[in-house]
């Protein structure tokens, strides 16, 4: 028991000891995401503090001064740029930077606001010089991937249904001009003690008169392009329309061939029939003909004139 009390009071002193520490200024933490520079009356001293846990200093005379060790990000504004092409547009971009020397740091910019500002001006300035260096469609397309895709499937250029930023064929592109502004913009960034980690373009909108002019021909290239599009189905409906015609007549052909051919079949067995029946019987076949030549000649309305030597008189005659 005499232990455990003795054990009690020493982590009570500690505790006590720490409390203190902390409350003169003696002592203090630096977190897994900071990093620390001290300093007496103003001037920074030692080396920059960056493994994290408790940490002593002399209390009321050095200060410390707590800087982020985490990616941080910065949002440019908007900025009106020409293109080399004489196209304004507005141009948004997104950066990730990071303190990698928070002493030089804190003896140039002293905080994350006077870094933003440094920050706006550099890549601004970057963005700027590429974007005027280079035509439009270079940062709207990373490849010529849509070029490829028409020429696989045949077509020209100028009967494209896409934009004329579309048909134009890139040689940097998008991600290689943002590469170049972060390359750029990284040449001056570490006197700072910041390293530039990323940046990217983030959105890119035409100046509201060009926007208007860039719908306008939008219009009338889809307009176009339903017009080819249209002109080709008529087209289409042509080349089907007259293959139908042409296996048409080709089978109303063959069925006409068969028909007369089954007809003149029919015709030979019923002359050969005929033939037949008029061999055994010459005189009854010459009087069924006649019959059927009476039926088929007249009608209860129908008056005939005949001499009495005609051939045509003879049955009716013999019937009389």
């Amino acid at each position: 028991m005499m232990k455990l009390g003795v054990y009690f009071k020493i982590i009570g002193a500690l505790v006590a000891l720490a409390v203190l520490g902390m409350m003169t200024g003696a002592l203090y933490i630096v977190d897994e995401t900071q990093q620390v520079i001290i300093t007496q009356f103003g001037q920074p001293i030692g080396e920059p503090i960056k493994d994290a846990g408790l940490h002593i200093k002399m209390p009321f005379i050095q200060v410390a001064n707590y800087f982020d060790k985490r990616l941080l990000p910065w949002d440019g504004d908007p900025n009106q740029i020409p293109t080399k092409d004489k196209k304004y547009i507005f141009v948004d971009t997104t950066a990730r930077w990071k303190i990698i020397d928070p002493l030089k740091f804190m003896q140039s910019v002293r905080s994350e606001m006077e870094a933003h500002a440094r920050l706006d001006d550099i890549i601004d300035a970057a963005t700027r010089d590429y974007v005027t260096s280079h035509n439009l469609v270079e940062a709207v397309r990373n490849s010529n991937r849509l070029l490829e895709a028409s020429a696989e499937a045949g077509m020209a250029e100028g009967e494209d249904i896409m934009t004329t930023e579309a048909v134009e064929s890139i040689e940097v592109g998008r991600e290689a001009l943002s590469r170049g502004i972060l390359k750029q913009a990284s040449r001056i960034i570490p006197q700072y003690g910041i390293e530039l980690v990323d940046v990217r373009i983030k959105r890119i909108n035409y100046v509201e008169d060009v926007r208007l002019k860039v719908y306008e021909r939008m219009i009338s290239e889809r307009k176009r392009a339903a017009e080819q599009y249209r002109s080709e189905g008529q087209g289409k409906k042509a080349e089907i329309e007259g293959q139908m015609a042409k296996e048409l007549q080709e089978i109303q052909s063959l069925a006409k061939k068969e028909a007369l051919t089954l007809i003149g079949e029919a015709d030979a067995k019923a002359t050969t029939i005929y033939a037949q029946a008029y061999n055994q019987d010459p005189e009854f076949y010459s009087f069924l003909k006649t019959l059927e030549s009476y039926r088929n000649t007249t009608n209860p309305s129908t008056t005939i004139v005949l001499t009495t030597d005609s051939d045509y008189y003879r049955y009716l005659q013999s019937i009389e």
